[in-house]
């Protein structure tokens, strides 16, 4: 058993959530008079920090930018938070991971609130030891503090721990927390993207991913 502690990131990840972040952002936007008919244009939200996104795509203040957030939200919690749908094969992968004695964890930019009503709409919660995401406030958005908040809270070692996600925040937090990883090619970075942050691994099916661990 290579990895006996499995962190997994979300969207792009475990779930394909494309249709609820890029229609919850194009709300916030439509709120500041910025019309964006191609929901392609706003892909990039998914991964970074929503402040950060409206800020560097969007050249938000940082005031208008929580702002944009806090609408951005506003549709999210009433209906982004169910478009969403499960990556072929994942649940198979987490329940047999789970019945083999890995423990799962979830370290997500995502507020920790709504991770935890998606786990539990797919009835998937009781498979994590530990859900971290971040904060409604807005503090502990950063994934290499959430995964560190992971590590300290559940107390595990870094040997035999692995980071698994679909953008380069992800490796990125696992290189600045010393521990190996996975990036998926079946999300929403590109390979260039994530090769040049040098994972442990890249794979692009939930099979090689199975294979992997």
């Amino acid at each position: 058993m290579k990895y006996k502690n499995i962190l997994f990131d979300l969207d792009g990840t475990m779930i394909d959530s494309q249709a609820g972040i890029t229609k919850s952002a194009q709300y916030a936007l439509k709120k500041f008079n910025i019309i964006v008919e191609d929901l392609e244009e706003l892909v990039p939200f998914i991964g970074p920090p929503l402040k950060n996104s409206f800020m560097n795509y969007y050249g938000f203040s940082e005031q208008d930018a929580l702002q944009a957030v806090k609408y951005y939200r506003e549709y999210f919690a009433d209906h982004g938070v169910f478009a969403n749908t499960l990556y072929p094969g994942i649940e198979d992968l987490l329940k047999k991971l789970h019945a083999e004695g890995r423990k799962l964890f979830v370290a997500t930019a995502k507020p920790t609130i709504y991770t935890e009503q998606i786990l539990e709409g797919y009835k998937l919660r009781h498979l994590f030891t530990y859900v971290c995401g971040a904060n409604l406030d807005g503090t502990r958005t950063d994934k290499s503090e959430i995964i560190k908040t992971v590590i300290d809270e559940a107390k595990i070692s870094l040997e035999g721990t692995v980071m698994i996600g679909d953008r380069k925040y992800d490796i990125v937090g696992a290189h600045n927390n010393k521990i190996d990883s996975i990036a998926v090619g079946y999300g929403f970075g590109s390979k260039e993207e994530l090769m040049a942050t040098e994972p442990t691994f890249y794979i692009s099916t939930v099979k090689d991913l199975y294979n992997v661990l």
